[in-house]
C-alpha cells in the first residue's frame, strides 16, 4: 500500500508556549478510511490544518502524496493542496445563487481545464454522489444533506489523493448525517482515501480505523477494535 500521508515527530506551538501538537507520528495509506477523533481542544483541528497543508509544523516532518512539505514554497504548497487534497467542512461553504454544478466546477478552477470540461466533470461528480437531478439547483433550494453532498462532490471532482472531512455531519440531522457517512463509505470503496475529523465517538467507531488525539498526542490508533500494527 502506498503512503498518502506521513507525519513524523510533528509538533505545533503557538505564541505563549501553547503546544497544540506534541510529537505526532501518523501514516495514512492509499485507500484508507479513518477517523481522527478527540474532544474539543485535543489538537485534532490543528492536525487537520497540518495534514491539509493549511499550516506548517513548528518541528517534525510532513509528507503529503510523496512531497516533503518543508521543501515547498508557499506557491508550490498551494498547488499541492489544489491538486492532491479535497476538503469537506461542516458549514458547506457553497457559493449562494450559483448552481450545484457550478459550485462543484469551482473545485477545478485552478486545474487549467476549459470551463466546458470543468462543468462536465462537475456533472459526473454530482451523479456520483446521487444528485444527478439537482445540478441546476442553487444552495437555497437544497436540503442540508444535499448541500453536503454538493460539497463532497466539489472535494472529489479532481480525484484528490486525500479527502479531509471536518465534522461533515455536524450541521445535519441524524438521518442526513447517516446518509453522508454512507456516501463516504461508498467513495472509499471506489478507492478514495478519506480522513474524517470528528469529536463524535459513534461516527469514529463506525470507521475501519480510529486515530484518537488528546492533549496534542496520538493516544490510540486502532483498526476494527484492535491496536493497529
Amino acid at each position: 500500500m502506498s503512503t498518502v500521508v506521513r507525519l513524523s515527530g510533528v509538533t505545533k506551538e503557538y505564541a505563549g508556549g501553547v503546544r497544540a501538537l506534541d510529537g505526532v507520528d501518523l501514516t495514512i495509506g492509499r485507500g484508507e478510511l479513518l477517523a481522527i477523533a478527540g474532544p474539543s481542544g485535543s489538537g485534532k483541528s490543528t492536525l487537520l490544518h497540518i495534514v491539509g497543508t493549511l499550516d506548517r509544523p513548528s518541528a517534525g516532518t510532513v509528507e503529503i502524496a510523496g512531497f516533503d512539505v518543508a521543501s515547498l514554497t508557499d506557491r508550490r504548497l498551494s498547488a499541492l493542496r489544489s491538486q492532491h487534497i479535497g476538503f469537506v467542512f461542516q458549514a458547506f461553504h457553497l457559493v449562494p445563487g450559483v448552481s450545484a454544478r457550478d459550485n462543484v466546477a469551482e473545485g477545478l478552477l485552478y486545474s487549467g481545464l476549459p470551463r466546458a470540461r470543468r462543468r462536465a466533470l462537475a456533472a459526473d461528480a454530482l451523479a456520483r454522489v446521487g444528485l444527478a437531478d439537482r445540478m441546476k439547483h442553487r444552495p437555497h433550494e437544497l436540503s442540508g444533506g444535499q448541500k453536503q453532498r454538493v460539497a463532497i462532490a466539489r472535494a472529489v471532482v479532481g480525484e484528490p489523493a486525500l479527502l479531509l472531512a471536518d465534522e461533515p455531519t455536524g450541521a445535519l440531522d441524524s438521518a442526513s448525517g447517516e446518509a453522508v457517512m454512507e456516501l463516504l463509505h461508498d467513495l472509499n470503496r471506489e478507492g478514495a482515501t478519506i480522513a474524517v475529523i470528528t469529536h463524535d465517538t459513534e461516527i469514529a467507531a463506525g470507521l475501519p480505523r480510529q486515530v484518537r488525539i488528546r492533549d496534542g498526542r496520538v493516544v490510540a490508533d486502532t483498526a476494527r477494535g484492535k491496536v493497529a500494527a
